[in-house]
């Protein structure tokens, strides 16, 4: 899309398999990214590949629950590489158990990055896009976020908690020309998924539900890719989307039946 070429654009969480494939899709496009993430080693292997296929890529490992590091950061690559255009929040993390057994540190550790993490960039980066009045900030939430699940109510609380600050942030930056959305994938094909399943029937598993665990299958009789969050990013922060702030894109093959 001609009209993100040359654009400076954040992707958090560029080592996991999400943000992987969305700041190469964006690449793709012409955007200039930035990839931020705490797996350095990782990270820079990807943004080694962006290079090598002739793409304008950076890398920064930092913890984007440190909001130091995050200010520090975001500065630099104001002054050194240019504006920020667009951001996108795909950092997360899953740490699973039951109330019960849920441990403070899990349901902390979900907060810092999927929720205080996403406050941390989204509140550095948007300071320097209002005076300009313009950017597109989505933020990569989960349907976990719509139902409950078992087993995962630091992810999904935490995830919520993305989902509405990233609603409430379009409304407040709207003024500014700043829009905000969010994109709630389901049962997609990464490591994240992986960690769910108990064995090699786990896929159909997910597709198929499990009554047990209060879940539906998936309607549409697939699991998802990451390449369809990375093209509905692309959709999203493109000017094909230029009158949609504060909505929140669910991709799951109807898994939450449109809730």
């Amino acid at each position: 899309m001609s009209e993100i070429k040359g654009k400076i654009a954040v992707v958090t969480g560029a080592a996991g398999g999400m943000g992987q494939i969305i700041s190469e899709k964006l690449a793709e496009n012409g955007a200039v990214i930035v990839a931020i993430d705490t797996n350095s080693q990782v990270l820079k292997k990807c943004v080694k590949e962006l290079q090598n296929k002739g793409y304008q890529a950076t890398d920064f490992s930092i913890d984007i629950s440190n909001l130091d590091a995050v200010e520090e950061v975001v500065a630099l690559i104001e002054s050194d590489i240019g504006s920020i255009e667009i951001l996108v929040n795909a950092a997360g993390m899953l740490r699973l158990g039951e109330i019960d057994v849920l441990d403070k540190e899990d349901w902390d550790a979900s907060f810092a990055v999927n929720a205080t993490g996403v406050f941390h960039v989204s509140s550095s980066v948007s300071r320097r896009m209002i005076p300009r009045k313009s950017g597109a900030i989505i933020t990569v939430s989960s349907n976990a976020a719509h139902m409950p699940r078992m087993a995962m109510a630091a992810y999904g609380a935490s995830k919520a908690a993305a989902t509405m600050f990233t609603k409430c942030m379009g409304l407040e930056l709207a003024q500014y020309n700043i829009r905000c959305n969010v994109i709630s994938p389901g049962s997609t094909e990464t490591s994240m998924l992986k960690k769910l399943w108990k064995d090699e029937h786990g896929a159909q598993k997910t597709i198929e539900g499990q009554s047990e665990a209060y879940r539906v299958g998936i309607p549409l009789g697939k699991l998802g890719k990451p390449k369809d969050i990375a093209e509905t990013v692309l959709f999203l922060v493109s000017d094909h989307a230029s009158h949609i702030t504060m909505h929140d894109m669910v991709i799951d093959g109807g898994a939450t039946l449109g809730i």
